[in-house]
């Protein structure tokens, strides 16, 4: 009897021992599961933030050109870039690439090609089936080069000549090396005249840059800008024609804390020392 009950006991034993046992892998399968799953999670948000391009989301008052130079980028590249033609015009909410596309494909969005070549094909089938009114109007359009018009327009084109924005000692130079000063800081008192130092077209005025103040950037050329900052209140508005020498702003301390007026040159997107251009003094 003894050895019969001894063996049912050891039976039970073995039988409790191996239940034990089983149980006791489960909680590493679930710790590796676990860190299996956050080191996925993990390696794939790196891998999308590696992978996201670079763009720049249009905001109220920006232009092609105050976007050029905020983020210091030639603008025909930036417009190049994302399929923008002359005038450049853009939108608010409106994502811009900064970067250009490694793929070739994708630089060309097809969604802003075929508009313009609609309304080329549109505006061809219209005036087909008119040819009588269309030799109408041709002695009006023929008539208008021979206005003043293009003598205005002549008047502001860039000359290469340039003049000082303004009159006042210069506080601080420009520095090429390293995060140096793009520009020259020019001292002054307020509402001093600040003029357009060469011919050209005011492509922005505004306060949407920071570290601008009221700014006016004024194009030359297809390769040369300036822009006048700091200033207590703008004469000009975009799109206008100026003159070297034409009053545009008036000198203030708007985001700096004195009066002065920040000039700056650009050469193809690139600052460059304004002392170059301006005559000696």
């Amino acid at each position: 009897m003894i050895t019969v009950y001894q063996s049912i006991v050891l039976g039970l034993l073995i039988a409790v021992l191996g239940g034990c046992a089983s149980h006791a892998t489960a909680p590493i399968d679930s710790r590796n599961n676990q860190q299996g799953t956050k080191t996925t999670s993990t390696s794939s948000s790196a891998a999308a933030k590696s992978a996201q391009p670079d763009y720049y989301v249009v905001q109220g008052g920006d232009t092609l050109y105050s976007i050029a130079w905020k983020l210091g980028v030639n603008y025909r590249e930036l417009a190049s870039t994302n399929a923008i033609r002359s005038p450049y015009t853009i939108y608010k909410g409106q994502r811009l690439r900064v970067k250009p596309a490694t793929n070739p494909s994708v630089a060309k969005p097809a969604a802003l090609q075929p508009r313009p070549a609609v309304t080329a094909s549109s505006a061809t089938a219209t005036a087909k089936p008119k040819p009588a009114p269309s030799q109408a109007p041709a002695p009006k359009t023929a008539s208008k080069p021979a206005t003043v018009a293009p003598a205005k327009s002549a008047a502001h084109i860039y000359d290469g000549k340039w003049v000082w924005p303004t009159r006042g000692r210069v506080l601080s130079r420009f520095q090429s090396s390293g995060a140096g000063k793009q520009g020259i800081d020019i001292g002054g008192h307020e509402d001093q005249p600040v003029k357009a130092a060469a011919n050209g077209k005011v492509v922005y005025a505004g306060s949407g840059l920071v570290g601008y103040g009221r700014l006016i950037i004024v194009k030359h050329n297809e390769n040369l800008l300036s822009a006048y900052g700091h200033n207590n209140k703008l004469l000009v508005n975009e799109g206008e024609q100026v003159s070297a020498g034409q009053m545009i702003a008036k000198m203030g301390s708007s985001g700096t804390n004195r009066n002065e007026l920040y000039f700056e040159i650009r050469k193809n997107g690139k600052p460059t020392d304004p002392l170059k251009y301006l005559p000696k003094q």
